[in-house]
């Protein structure tokens, strides 16, 4: 049995990150001789800029973006 190819698997991935999203974590601790020496945290937030609005993630963030993209193209608010 060949394997096969399913191009539509990457964009069903993709739609359902942007549309529903999806939390990264790592925790990475760096030792030598088992001394700690660095410990690094991340945490990711991968979705859809219309998801994050509708949870209230990132409005300030949204309407400064909005805002200064109205400034130069000389849209004036009323």
């Amino acid at each position: 049995m060949k394997p096969t190819k399913d191009a539509t698997a990457v964009v069903d991935l993709v739609d359902v990150l942007l549309a529903d999203g999806a939390v990264l974590a790592a925790d990475v601790v760096i030792t030598v001789a088992d001394v700690p020496l660095v410990g690094v945290q991340a945490r990711v937030l991968l979705a859809g800029m219309t998801r994050l609005s509708e949870e209230g993630i990132f409005e300030a963030w949204d309407e400064e973006i909005r805002n200064r993209a109205d400034r130069s193209t000389g849209a004036a608010d009323d």
